[in-house]
């Protein structure tokens, strides 16, 4: 299990790393534009419910601390690393398939939203889907990955029939 979701976190990882590059290089500065990392083009309509548009969340989840703080980065990318080692030991004993992809997808979101912190100082986000006043906070492939892990481990944890080894009174 733990070769199947490390494989699943470098996957994650490394597409979340190219996207964001495709989206702040080749999409979002355009040759000639300004040079800098922050720069940022008007919002690109897709449909009607869905834009690319360009933001840097120094916080966390849905820009939860969003300050620009100085040490935010640093704060930030050590507590995510902190949290990816508690979830490779997990993985190591991650009971069926399911919940050692869900990891898996995890810690490949963390990672990918970590390397971000070290280059740039914050994560870049560009998905953002609205429906007329409502909006969702703009993220990346990284907050996807972490999403999706997340809503297959609380299911894996309310559906599965292990048994358990303790002892029952």
């Amino acid at each position: 299990m733990l070769r199947r979701g490390l494989l699943v976190a470098a996957v994650v990882a490394i597409l979340d790393q190219l996207s964001k590059w495709w989206i702040i290089e080749a999409v979002m500065r355009p040759e000639g534009i300004a040079e800098t990392p922050f720069y940022s083009p008007t919002r690109i309509v897709v449909t009607p419910f869905f834009d690319l548009v360009m933001a840097w969340n120094r916080g966390v989840s849905f820009g939860v601390g969003n300050t620009g703080g100085a040490w935010n980065a640093v704060v930030f990318a050590t507590l995510s690393l902190a949290i990816v080692a508690g979830l490779v030991v997990w993985l190591r004993k991650a009971p069926s398939l399911p919940v050692a992809l869900a990891l898996g997808g995890i810690i490949g979101g963390a990672l990918g939203n970590v390397v971000d912190r070290i280059r740039f100082g914050a994560v870049a986000d560009f998905l953002y889907f609205h429906l007329g006043a409502y909006a969702w906070p703009a993220f990346n492939l990284a907050d996807s990955a972490i999403t999706v892990g997340a809503v297959v481990l609380v299911l894996d944890s309310l559906f599965s029939r292990r048994t358990s080894t303790k002892n029952e009174p």
